[in-house]
């Protein structure tokens, strides 16, 4: 047993001992070195923290080279040209309010048909709203084992069943999968608030006894397990993690998995978000935030994000999955290309927990390090689907920054697909870059509904109207923004 441990110890006992050298005028920090010896303690205290060393030795170079391959002496690596690489959209998975297909789910929203709805899945008489955009109908069968299926949190259930239709839609057939380098394949999906039903029975259990809880309740209720069951089933070995970035979840999801495939470190990618906060926490803390519509008696018409009369967003649920591939990986098995990813950016507002900064800074830089790292010019942009919720301020300031980035651009046409949807939190991202793929696919654009009385501060020239609209897309913007003052942009155009 002592070999296996032996190299790692051996490997930072030599990292010291560097480090130490380093700084030999340092009559302190020898002492303290000798004195912590060489056992474990000693190098994983406080002055020897594999962290900060790691760190260290980044910066200088030869340090972190010999601590890793003391064998090997100083390691080489070249790095791959990012725009060498292009990245493409071969394959789209949804679980949403308005369907479960990319086209069935896209032809809904062209149609001007809300998911919005009384909430069937508890009792919420007793609250000040009680709509939502409820999925009625789900089935696991087929895609996710049942065993699982009875205890994961719903949130899993559809990343899980989303992410495998995306493949299916994707044409990956079980030959296709059998052929793939499972390495360089990999799943990233988040998930804004991850599996607060599954905490939340468990708490409750533990009232009763802590025998009652259910024993996968803190690896359920985790945001990344998602990714990590959708993984081991696949078994694909390549890039595996989750972002939480509450509502900017998707976007910062789908432009990390886009830069493992520019950066040579994967060729295919699943990424997106998912979400299923409809639960009594869920809507009675989002209720506590006075952040949600109480349009009880017209569901159909809460969501209306820059009409003078929304009074706030209404909550969603589902998931929205993409297949990225890298181009000459997608055209050696024929895939069909659906639209080519360009880039994005994330910027911080760094102003306020959930208001949106007064003067649009943090979005206003985002989308213009959006267009920098896509390689095109405001000019290029002629679609973009925005975040707008239907909250007061977050829609007027998206707004105004769309206007001072894009100016009076008679091509542009704005829409906001929550205003069907709802806002699906991590998973709005997500099903928002499939709505803009599908826009690029089918030369239609969905209207905005409810719409019908925009602010006096809205240009209703630029917002796509009542009816679904057609429409040559150049390069689609798509905006997503979270609590904590997290933006993100990223870019879609169609392939050629």
């Amino acid at each position: 047993m002592a070999a296996p441990v032996a190299p790692p110890l051996c490997t930072w006992l030599v990292a010291a001992c560097l480090s130490a050298a380093c700084g030999a005028g340092d009559k302190e920090k020898q002492r303290r070195h000798r004195g912590a010896g060489v056992g474990v303690g000693g190098l994983f205290g406080s002055h020897h923290r594999p962290g900060s060393r790691r760190r260290g030795g980044a910066r200088s170079g030869m340090s972190m080279a010999v601590a890793l391959h003391p064998e090997r002496g100083v390691v080489e690596t070249k790095k791959t040209d990012v725009k060498q690489r292009r990245v493409v959209v071969t394959g789209m998975g949804v679980v949403t309010p308005l369907g479960h297909d990319p086209d069935e789910f896209y032809n809904n929203l062209l149609q001007g048909i809300s998911g919005i709805s009384e909430i069937e899945a508890f009792d919420c008489s007793s609250y000040p709203t009680r709509i939502a955009g409820e999925i009625k109908s789900f089935s696991t069968d087929g895609w996710v084992a049942p065993k699982l299926a009875k205890r994961m949190d719903k949130f899993m259930l559809y990343l899980i069943t989303a992410g495998k239709k995306a493949l299916e839609n994707a044409g990956i057939t079980e030959e296709i999968m059998n052929e793939l380098e499972k390495s360089r394949c990999g799943v990233l999906i988040g998930s804004a608030m991850g599996g607060m039903k599954v905490f939340s029975d468990a708490i409750e259990a533990l009232r009763v006894s802590y025998k009652k809880m259910n024993p996968f309740c803190v690896p359920f209720a985790t945001t990344n397990m998602g990714s990590a069951i959708l993984a081991m089933d696949l078994g694909w070995m390549g890039p595996n993690y989750s972002i939480s970035t509450a509502c900017a979840t998707s976007n910062f999801c789908i432009l990390n998995a886009a830069n493992h495939i520019r950066k040579g470190e994967a060729d295919l990618m699943l990424c997106g978000g998912s979400d299923a906060p409809i639960i009594p926490i869920g809507l009675g803390g989002f209720v506590a935030c006075r952040a949600l519509s109480q349009r009880n008696s017209d569901p159909t018409k809460a969501s209306r994000p820059w009409d003078v009369d929304r009074d706030g967003f209404v909550m969603g649920e589902g998931s929205g999955v993409l297949v990225l591939e890298e181009l000459e990986h997608a055209k050696q098995r024929g895939a069909e290309i659906y639209a080519e990813f360009l880039g994005g950016s994330f910027t911080c507002d760094a102003y306020h927990m959930t208001e949106p900064h007064p003067e649009g800074r943090g979005v206003i830089l985002c989308i213009e390090n959006a267009l920098a790292d896509s390689g095109v010019t405001k000019e290029d942009i002629n679609y973009i689907n925005a975040h707008a919720t239907s909250t007061q301020m977050g829609d007027l300031k998206e707004f105004e920054a769309l206007t001072r980035c894009f100016g009076q651009n008679p091509q542009l046409r704005v829409n906001s697909t929550k205003s069907m949807t709802g806002h699906l939190l991590g998973a709005a991202g997500g099903i928002e870059a499939v709505a803009a793929i599908q826009a690029i696919r089918t030369g239609w654009v969905h209207p905005n509904i409810n719409l019908d009385n925009p602010e006096k501060n809205v240009d209703v020239s630029l917002l796509v109207g009542p009816q679904k609209e057609r429409f040559d897309v150049k390069v689609a913007l798509s905006n997503s923004f979270g609590f904590g003052g997290h933006n993100s942009s990223i870019l879609f155009a169609p392939f050629k």
